[in-house]
């Protein structure tokens, strides 16, 4: 039986590679249990060159490692998923060569199955160039679940790059040097990372997004950064995440659990909690923090050294100038607080109470008679004394750009329920 069979595809599971790759083309496969595949010998491998130099002469282990290659094209055909299964060759015994392989031959790798138990199967190989037999054996070879990454044989993955257990690598998507992906990770094709960069367990990176890209900081030089990601987050098309500078501490940091939508982009040295939501188009500058449970909304911008604080709720198309409250609902250009995120916080399991204290600091916060220090200053002195209360507080006094104070218009605005989205 002949059947068009994609040879480099099959290959890619093997576990030789160019230049090992010993099989050209398969010209007949049976699924009974028979494959005959083809292999020109140019004179232009690079074991000729030491093997032996003015006398050269194909070496027998080679013969062989083709003919378990034969044997395991076989198998890898019998699967639904090559990618799901890996090929070992586990034994061989009975060898014997007939006659010398030298540049100009053109080989016929012929293996058949003799007996199949389990995941073990039992070839008899033979090697012929026209009609001299050139050597055979017997072949044990083993096939087992795939432990090793799937990856699409467009896929360009650098010798220095590390995957894990269960990546998968879709078409055209390229990993450069120094990059290490956790397991269970997927990387959608034509997508980018570059390093160095750490990834975790289980992201999902989308087509066409470009990860660990050196920053867009004139006074980058090529000097030594990287970008560190945790478990578990995704990267919708088109997210831009840049590694740190020595300027800003040469890392650039992403938690766990973050959704980073279309377009979004984190610039160098920007750090970034947990549980974030970053909308479409969503923009941090170099040196931003966003802190846990933040959400940033679609087409936000964050001016560098700003940070945006837990729970916090940025509305979409406002520009942050100034540090961004924790459990505040921030909407505008220039920013205005709209008051407490009360939505965001019910949705994340805080208490009636919980909430009415943090309405009670921002009242505190917000009166017009108040400086930002004597209003700290009646909250220390007059409460309330809460986990919420304290964090703000200690936000505030931390800050090294202000933080938005400035209340919204007498405009009428959305209530809560509609600006809330997260």
């Amino acid at each position: 039986m002949i059947r068009d069979i994609d040879v480099l595809t099959l290959a890619r599971q093997l576990p030789r590679q160019y230049p090992f790759l010993l099989i050209d083309r398969v010209i007949e496969h049976d699924p009974a249990g028979r494959l005959l595949a083809i292999k020109s010998v140019t004179g232009a491998e690079d074991f000729f060159q030491g093997h032996f130099p003015g006398a050269p002469i194909m070496p027998g282990v080679l013969l062989m490692e083709g003919l378990a290659q034969a044997g395991g094209i076989w198998l890898l055909t019998e699967t639904d998923d090559p990618r799901e299964i890996d090929v070992q060759l586990v034994g061989i015994d009975a060898v014997k060569f007939r006659r010398p392989v030298v540049p100009g031959d053109h080989l016929r790798l012929e293996v058949r199955l003799l007996q199949r138990k389990g995941s073990i199967c039992r070839f008899k190989g033979e090697i012929r160039n026209g009609d001299q037999r050139v050597a055979e054996a017997r072949l044990l070879l083993r096939s087992t679940p795939s432990e090793h990454a799937r990856i699409d044989v467009t896929a360009r993955i650098h010798p220095q790059a590390e995957l894990g257990r269960d990546v998968r690598v879709g078409a055209y998507a390229v990993i450069g040097a120094r990059v290490r992906i956790g397991d269970g990770t997927v990387i959608d094709s034509h997508a980018t990372i570059s390093g160095p960069t750490t990834m975790g367990r289980a992201n999902h990176v989308y087509p066409h997004a470009s990860i660990g890209q050196i920053p867009q900081d004139l006074k980058f030089k090529g000097e030594d950064s990287e970008l560190v990601i945790g478990d578990r987050n995704v990267f919708r098309e088109f997210v831009t995440i840049h590694r740190g500078t020595i300027g800003g501490g040469g890392v650039t940091r992403i938690g766990s659990d973050n959704l980073f939508m279309a377009y979004a982009h984190v610039a160098h040295d920007c750090r970034v909690g947990d549980n974030t939501i970053f909308g479409n188009g969503a923009t941090l500058a170099g040196h931003v923090e966003v802190q846990d449970w933040a959400n940033i909304g679609a087409y936000s911008g964050v001016h560098q050294f700003c940070r945006v604080g837990v729970h916090a709720f940025l509305g979409g198309f406002t520009v942050a100038t100034k540090d961004v409250l924790p459990y505040s609902k921030t909407v505008g250009n220039r920013a205005r607080i709209y008051g407490v995120n009360t939505v965001g916080l019910v949705r994340r399991g805080f208490s009636r109470e919980a909430v009415a204290q943090v309405r009670t600091v921002f009242r505190v916060l917000m009166l017009s008679k108040l400086n930002t220090a004597d209003a700290i200053r009646r909250i220390d002195e007059n409460g309330p004394r809460t986990p919420e209360a304290r964090v703000v507080v200690d936000f505030i006094r931390s800050s090294k750009r202000g933080v938005v104070l400035k209340r919204r218009s007498r405009q009428p605005v959305v209530d809560d329920g509609d600006a809330e989205s997260a």
